[in-house]
C-alpha cells in the first residue's frame, strides 16, 4: 500500500488508517511507546531483529502521519526522546480490540492444531 493512498480523501477509512500503521515495524513501536517516552536504543533492546535505519524510516514516518514527537535535547552526546501524541494515543485505543480480536485467533489456531494432533495421535 502506498503511503499517498494515507491521504486520499475518496478511500475508505480502514484503507487510511492501515496505510498508516502499515509495515511490519509500526505497530509494534507502538506498544513500548504507549508506555511512556522512549529513545530510540531502547526501542531497538526491545524489538529483536528492528534495524537502526528501519527504526529510522518507521519513527520518521510516524511523526509525519502525526503518531509520534520527536524530542531532541541539546546534549552531548546528541539525546532524542520519542512519545506519542494525543493522535497516536487515539490510535493505540482504536487498535486494541482489534489486538483482542488477533489473540483470539490465534488461540484458536492452537486449539484447532492440538484437536488435529490429538485426532492423528489416536
Amino acid at each position: 500500500m502506498t503511503r499517498s493512498r494515507a491521504q486520499d480523501p475518496n478511500v475508505c477509512g480502514v484503507t487510511a488508517a492501515i496505510a498508516v500503521i502499515d509495515g511490519k515495524w509500526k505497530t509494534a513501536l507502538l506498544w513500548p511507546l504507549e508506555s511512556g517516552p522512549c529513545r530510540p536504543g531502547e526501542m531497538l533492546r526491545l524489538l529483536p531483529g528492528l534495524t537502526e535505519k528501519v527504526l529510522t524510516q518507521a519513527l520518521r514516518e510516524m511523526e509525519a502521519d502525526g503518531l509520534v514527537h520527536r524530542e531532541v535535547y541539546d546534549v552531548r552526546p546528541l539525546k532524542t526522546v520519542y512519545s506519542l501524541t494525543d493522535f497516536g494515543r487515539d490510535l493505540c485505543a482504536a487498535l486494541a480490540p482489534l489486538s483482542d480480536w488477533g489473540h483470539r485467533r490465534l488461540d484458536r489456531m492452537a486449539e484447532d492444531r492440538d484437536e488435529s494432533s490429538s485426532r492423528t495421535a489416536s
